[in-house]
């Protein structure tokens, strides 16, 4: 299933303002959260993924009708789901260096990643994007796969590890985060804690736990990625097992993580950045990396990823903006600042505060084999739980 077929308009879907805190907010202090009003458990998937498709059709449909992307000769313009209080400094740096101007084009937390690459496909014949800086690889790599990314081969490219790089320089990985389970001390007794991504189906915690919407950002390349190193059919068994257990779906890993924070979830899935701030708040909260046991699958750890778009109107700016977001500096102040991500350049001197590959067993994954299975894992994802 293509981008754009998974966008197009359905049946009636209709579009209204979206309220996150409705994922966030407990009925009373003892209730486990629930997403929606007077919605059952078994429809609880199903009606927060087909709201958040709708949102993003939406938002696609503003965006065609907008035409206001105007060219500069002097600027480079991103499209980004790095966090815009992370990444916006970071061009505000550049910019001063390099005398050239950044145009960036966030996503918002619901829709991580999908939105802007879907409209990097859309405009391929007439591209406006020159860089992706995507926080995560899964849809980099899909574009890569219709073509629509050029090789650069920047020096610093050399210092990250090939599984983190392409062989043909046409997008490189970078500033790394774990998948991890966030875990409230005060909701989860410490003999009981969960050790793998697997006790999100354990029947205690029917309804206790919670995870990011599947179709989007990180938590559809932990999809995806399921789907490559475990096999299609075990993947699908493990997704019907949440969905039996009532897990609850919130709209983006930060909500999971502030929904554990807040005592509503007794754990969630989410990403290392948004965990680390809810544990540096001093919340009563602990980072689990999962799988770490014999035969276990180990901890999923996601590149940010940079590529630059073919036919983009400014490939200069792109390389030189690329070569400065591969700089040991720019990964250090990452790894340093408050998304506390892990650099993968090896001569990278920066305090760590997070567990890294090299500290704990990391998932083997083969990433273009994991894109290669984004169209069953959402199609399935898709019929499964925003069905009828």
């Amino acid at each position: 299933m293509g981008w754009l077929a998974m966008l197009r308009w359905g049946d009636g879907c209709t579009v209204a303002p979206r309220d996150d805190s409705a994922t966030a907010t407990p009925t009373n202090g003892n209730t486990p959260m629930r997403a929606t009003n007077n919605v059952s458990n078994g429809r609880l998937f199903g009606v927060n993924l087909q709201f958040a498709i709708c949102n993003l059709q939406f938002a696609i449909f503003l965006l065609f009708l907008s035409g206001c992307w105007t060219s500069s000769p002097n600027n480079v313009v991103v499209y980004t789901s790095q966090d815009s209080e992370f990444s916006e400094p970071i061009f505000a740096d550049f910019t001063k260096t390099t005398g050239i101007p950044v145009r960036a084009k966030f996503d918002t937390e619901s829709t991580k990643t999908v939105g802007l690459a879907a409209a990097i496909s859309a405009e391929k014949d007439q591209p406006r994007c020159d860089v992706f800086w995507n926080n995560e690889i899964l849809h980099t790599m899909r574009l890569q796969k219709q073509g629509l990314l050029v090789a650069y081969h920047p020096p610093i490219a050399d210092k990250y590890p090939a599984a983190f790089r392409s062989p043909d320089g046409l997008w490189h990985g970078f500033a790394a985060r774990a998948r991890v389970l966030l875990v409230n001390t005060e909701k989860t007794p410490k003999p009981d804690r969960p050790k793998s991504i697997f006790d999100l189906a354990d029947p205690r915690w029917k309804g206790r736990v919670g995870i990011a919407k599947p179709l989007f950002g990180t938590t559809a390349t932990q999809a995806a990625c399921l789907f490559a190193v475990l096999d299609e059919e075990k993947a699908k068994e493990f997704y019907r097992s949440l969905k039996a257990n009532d897990v609850q779906i919130l709209s983006g890993n930060k909500q999971v993580a502030m929904g554990v924070a807040g005592g509503q979830l007794a754990f969630g899935m989410t990403d290392t950045d948004d965990a680390v701030i809810e544990v540096e708040k001093g919340m009563p909260v602990e980072i689990v990396y999962p799988d770490q046991g014999e035969g276990g699958l180990g901890t999923l750890f996601i590149p940010n990823t940079l590529a630059i778009i073919r036919g983009c109107p400014h490939q200069e700016n792109a390389r030189r903006l690329v070569a400065y977001l591969l700089s040991p500096e720019v990964e250090k102040r990452l790894a340093e600042g408050p998304s506390a991500q892990v650099p993968l350049n090896g001569e990278v001197d920066a305090k760590v505060r997070i567990a890294t590959p090299r500290t704990v067993k990391a998932m083997s994954v083969d990433f273009a084999a994991a894109a290669d299975q984004w169209d069953a894992a959402a199609k399935f994802l898709t019929d499964e739980f925003t069905g009828g």
